[in-house]
């Protein structure tokens, strides 16, 4: 992981309202390397979303640069909202995105059913999402998104509509899955146990205007996310992004 397949430089981005202009994140900096995953915590209305539309290229920043490795950046973007077609079965679902993108093929088309069957959904690959529960909506909606192999995955707080338990199992299934594909993701969450579960590395952002506060090295590859919490690893770095997030509320 030493290639830096993104880096956001010295951005920053102000919005203007009929009170004035409000500064919403202010020379953010970090990097994304390549097979690497990016957690982004911080309190509510801080400005997560925000900066991952600009990564998107959703929304212009004010100043600063984003520098993608690539001069033509595939990016996938992953909603809180599973955003499923309820008129289209799990596969054809699964599959939209390399429709729109016409990039559709034998191969790819096989490496996205290999992902339906290998995470639980194979009696549903006929389906309508009327017929799943909400985490195998979310896991339908990955596999939409790592189907069209991005440089880039992007993932703005997915598990949020979901249940305690079903948060951690899914959470497993969304680390495997992006590990195993060998993509960079960048992950926005305020549940920093989530951040710390997910993430190789760890952003902090101040309240708004959003500044990086810290960022932090997780190391804790190899371990399911039960065992990653109960580390003392974890414990400690818990403990010290919730000193970072409780002054700023």
């Amino acid at each position: 992981m030493d290639k830096n397949i993104l880096t956001v430089e010295n951005v920053s981005k102000e919005f203007d309202t009929k009170d004035g202009s409000i500064l919403a994140i202010e020379n953010i900096n970090f990097d994304v390397k390549e097979g690497e995953i990016i957690s982004i915590v911080g309190t509510s209305g801080c400005g997560k979303s925000t900066l991952l539309n600009i990564i998107a290229g959703l929304e212009d920043k004010t100043s600063g640069n984003i520098i993608f490795d690539s001069l033509e950046p595939r990016i996938s973007y992953m909603l809180q909202n599973d955003a499923l077609l309820p008129w289209k079965t799990v596969y054809e679902n699964a599959i939209l995105g390399l429709e729109l993108l016409k990039i559709k093929d034998e191969n790819s088309v096989e490496k996205t059913k290999k992902m339906i069957m290998e995470y639980g959904l194979a009696d549903f690959i006929d389906k309508k999402p009327v017929s799943l529960s909400g985490g195998m909506k979310q896991r339908v909606a990955l596999i939409r998104s790592l189907a069209i192999n991005p440089d880039l995955l992007l993932l703005d707080e997915p598990f949020s509509a979901l249940d305690y338990y079903t948060r951690l199992t899914i959470s497993e299934d969304v680390l495997n899955l992006i590990k195993k594909s060998g993509k960079s993701a960048i992950i926005i969450t305020h549940d920093i146990q989530e951040a710390l579960s997910l993430g190789d590395r760890v952003v902090v952002l101040s309240s708004r205007p959003s500044v990086v506060k810290n960022i932090y090295d997780v190391n804790l590859s190899g371990l399911t996310i039960l065992e990653k919490r109960k580390s003392q690893v974890f414990m400690d770095l818990y403990e010290k992004i919730w000193r970072d997030l409780d002054d700023e509320i």
